[in-house]
């Protein structure tokens, strides 16, 4: 098995792995790919990520290395641990060395700007045909919690039984439990959106409004987002599981959240450059927001939350404003009398 990405959520999810493979008649290695040489070399060493876990000794199941090919070298199945916006590069530069048949597990999510493809669609040009052996992960994942062995539960959406299937098993530890799904879209679109959700949520922090205002933010965000993926071909039932809700409430309200925390200090009147000149991980939202709204847009959903984000990114509106961009609106239906 190959991990692609040692940041904090791809080296927690190695851990998950060789967790899992440990409860098997025959686990598995685990070969983790990181750009930075030196890094890969103390890992390998130490049994440790100094960078993001410090404290936590890893599985000696796990090989650490800067060469793309050894670790993809043999792997029948690949995850894809890779911000957003570098997956198609990374991906280009390591396509000749994945193995034609080799399941490939996306952790990241985006929308990629410019092309407003998801991550499988991403990986399927990259790849081509390769969507049919594409598993998404999504749900309520945050990697601090997981190194720790938190209980967690998450979604592995996949076209077909028998992918899905073999993603979970790779990632069924004791303290991970994957559910499969077939709705790749959903899942997806939920994993996304909920980032810029969590940004207007850090943003209502950041003004010090209470438990009320987040609530309603995370509600009406929950019903822009099931418009979204909807529209896009999803199922309303994932908007209600773990790859909707559980992820909305998770990345919303935690302060281990890097998009909850950059909306926070949007909220306390930092400008987007500022924002990302003090976050030292990416905060996905800041950089998918807009390809959100673009690709709400030409599918003709409304999403008044996501649009007042983008506004407050962008300069056109103030963190004073947003309250009465968000409230002002015309009065409508949550749910539509009969008679």
């Amino acid at each position: 098995m190959a991990v692609l990405g040692a940041g904090s959520w791809g080296t927690a999810f190695a851990k998950i792995t060789a967790d899992a493979g440990a409860q098997t008649r025959s686990p598995w290695p685990v070969a983790v790919w990181g750009r930075d040489a030196q890094a890969m070399e103390q890992a390998q060493r130490l049994r440790t990520n100094d960078r993001y876990f410090p404290h936590t000794r890893l599985p000696e199941a796990l090989e650490f290395s800067s060469d793309a090919a050894a670790v993809l070298d043999g792997a029948d199945v690949v995850v894809l641990g890779l911000p957003a916006q570098a997956l198609r590069a990374q991906l280009e530069a390591v396509r000749e060395a994945v193995a034609p048949e080799a399941v490939l597990i996306s952790l990241a999510k985006g929308l990629e700007r410019g092309t407003g493809l998801r991550m499988s669609e991403v990986v399927d040009q990259v790849l081509p045909g390769a969507i049919e052996r594409v598993a998404v992960l999504s749900g309520p994942n945050l990697a601090r919690e997981i190194i720790q062995e938190q209980p967690t539960a998450s979604v592995v959406a996949a076209r077909h039984a028998d992918v899905a299937a073999r993603a979970a098993a790779a990632c069924n530890a004791p303290y991970f439990r994957p559910y499969t799904s077939a709705d790749v879209v959903g899942a997806e679109i939920g994993g996304l959106v909920k980032n810029v959700i969590a940004l207007c949520v850090g943003i209502c922090e950041g003004r010090d409004y209470g438990d009320n205002s987040k609530a309603s933010v995370m509600t009406r965000g929950l019903a822009e987002t099931t418009r979204l993926a909807l529209a896009l071909g999803g199922r309303p039932e994932t908007m209600a599981g773990l790859a909707g809700m559980g992820d909305l409430v998770a990345t919303c309200s935690s302060p281990l959240s890097r998009n909850h925390t950059a909306g926070r200090l949007l909220g306390a009147g930092l400008s987007e450059a500022e924002v990302a000149a003090r976050m030292t991980q990416t905060a996905e939202g800041m950089k998918s927001a807009r390809v959100v709204l673009e690709l709400a847009r030409r599918h003709g959903v409304e999403m008044p939350i996501v649009e007042a984000v983008v506004a407050v990114l962008e300069g056109r509106v103030a963190v004073e404003q947003l309250q009465p961009m968000l409230l002002g609106r015309r009065l409508k239906a949550e749910t539509p009398h009969r008679d």
